[in-house]
């Protein structure tokens, strides 16, 4: 079976490169994150396409904002929509999604991105984490839970660790949360699989950021022991994140059982050297001041 996770950023905006990537990837099951689009309006743009290849769909969805989905090929039972309990800000909104999918919970889900530490959104953050950990230690162990996390597990998950100081993603708080999550049992199996590669999944539109592969890597598969012990491979397909129309995130690719495509490796094709100093000034954030 083929697992696959990808924040699209705009399924509406993404329709031109999500299609494609289906017919060429194949995947038996497929979690979304920042679908942007209510759920009537998923069923309206996408129902017909991904019925003719196959796909039921789990959406949970939000106009402009948010949303998650689980298309599967494999089977789509007992769909949860949102986390029980989870905080809202203020209203809960559509950043989690659950199903079984031949005999594999799969989550899908979109973490709040905390915007700067301390501030009202970083604890609605922390909090939403919580929840998430608590509907995992609730839940079977032959799970996966993958997404945009907005958080990079280690400083050899950014580009360069200095870059970050200050910024969310990287904070103490934000990875003992991901770490408490993990602690379930969880095992992050791309990390697992490449220990020592420089592996991204995010780059930010601005800057030349791809092109330079000045990256993070916030989109995970985490997997309980009965998945990982399965998993033959594991990467990021950087292709994707090629070319006219891009989302800022790469798919995320784990086969369990067979690996039809070999173990293609974290990066494809490989990337520029390293850049993170340029004449020795230490490079900045686009977004940071």
């Amino acid at each position: 079976m083929r697992i696959a996770t990808w924040n699209v950023n705009s399924l509406k905006q993404r329709l031109p490169r999500l299609l494609p990537w289906l017919d060429q990837r194949r995947p038996d099951v497929v979690c979304l994150q920042e679908t942007k689009l209510a759920d009537e309006a998923f069923a309206e743009l996408l129902g017909d396409e991904l019925s003719r290849r196959g796909y039921e769909v789990a959406a949970y969805g939000e106009a402009t904002w948010n949303g998650v989905a689980i298309l599967s090929r494999v089977g789509l039972d007992d769909v949860v929509r949102g986390l029980d309990g989870a905080p809202g800000f203020p209203k809960p909104e559509a950043r989690a999604v659950a199903a079984s999918c031949a005999g594999v919970r799969l989550v899908s889900v979109y973490v709040p991105n905390g915007r700067v530490p301390d501030s009202e959104h970083y604890r609605y953050k922390l909090a939403w984490l919580a929840s998430l950990r608590d509907a995992v230690a609730a839940g079977p162990e032959a799970i996966v839970v993958c997404g945009d996390m907005n958080i990079a597990p280690a400083d050899e998950d950014v580009f360069d660790p200095e870059a970050y100081i200050g910024q969310t993603h990287v904070t103490s708080p934000e990875r003992a949360a991901l770490a408490e999550l993990q602690a379930l049992g969880l095992h992050d199996v791309v990390r697992d699989r490449w220990p020592n590669e420089r592996v991204f999944t995010y780059w930010d539109y601005r800057a030349g950021m791809f092109h330079q592969d000045l990256g993070m890597r916030i989109d995970l598969v985490l997997a309980g022991a009965p998945v990982a012990e399965r998993v033959r491979a594991a990467w990021v397909d950087r292709h994707a994140r090629k070319g006219t129309g891009p989302s800022d995130h790469a798919p995320v690719i784990v086969d369990l059982d067979e690996a039809p495509d070999g173990d293609i490796g974290p990066v494809v094709p490989p990337p520029s050297a390293p850049a993170h100093r340029r004449g020795g000034k230490k490079v900045k954030l686009p977004q940071a001041p």
